[in-house]
């Protein structure tokens, strides 16, 4: 699939015209799929949302009905990472509220005795450390969400944002130990 006919896509929908939208889908899907299908990889155990699921939710958040004003690939699918983003935290917040248990788990009766694993990752923290990182460097705050929420590779990050990979490669280990420290300050 050529990524001019996915520019020239993206533009006609950013353009309002009316079929853009329809035939935009076909043509990012598969990679939108891999893209959730990365970053669900990464998630908590017990997550019950699909890639499909999670590519069906991003892209109707993409394409409401306001003009997304995208200025290419590279932009869409950096919205489309936000969006996947925005969408597993706002699950994450929406469980652990109050109503929801406000972040107890439910253990059966005949498991009781048994330890409970924590999650492998604090979506919620992560947020907080991302928020904070993005209002004093966005630029690494986009690569973690191209690389880390988006699965592009580190040479596609680069490209994404117009620069080096051995710049991206320097900036994603920073920012690496950077959400380390944020992260293990959080759970202290």
């Amino acid at each position: 699939m050529s990524d001019e006919l996915i520019t020239r896509t993206l533009m006609a929908a950013s353009r309002g015209e009316p079929r853009a939208a329809d035939e935009l889908l076909p043509l990012v899907y598969d990679e939108l799929r891999r893209l959730a299908h990365a970053r669900l990889a990464r998630a908590p155990r017990g997550t019950t949302l699909q890639p499909t699921a999670l590519v069906h939710e991003a892209y109707l958040r993409l394409v409401g009905d306001r003009d997304p004003g995208w200025n290419g690939r590279a932009h869409f699918f950096a919205a489309a990472a936000r969006a996947m983003r925005n969408i597993l935290v706002d699950r994450a917040r929406r469980k652990a509220s109050v109503k929801h248990g406000g972040g107890r788990r439910r253990v059966a009766m005949d498991d009781a005795d048994l330890p409970i694993e924590l999650p492998n990752e604090d979506v919620l923290a992560l947020d907080e450390a991302l928020t904070r990182l993005e209002a004093a460097d966005p630029r690494k705050a986009r690569i973690v969400m191209l690389h880390y929420f988006g699965g592009l590779t580190l040479e596609e990050t680069a490209e994404a944002l117009d620069t080096s990979p051995r710049t991206v490669e320097r900036e994603w280990r920073f920012t690496r130990a950077f959400l380390f420290t944020q992260l293990a300050g959080q759970q202290a």
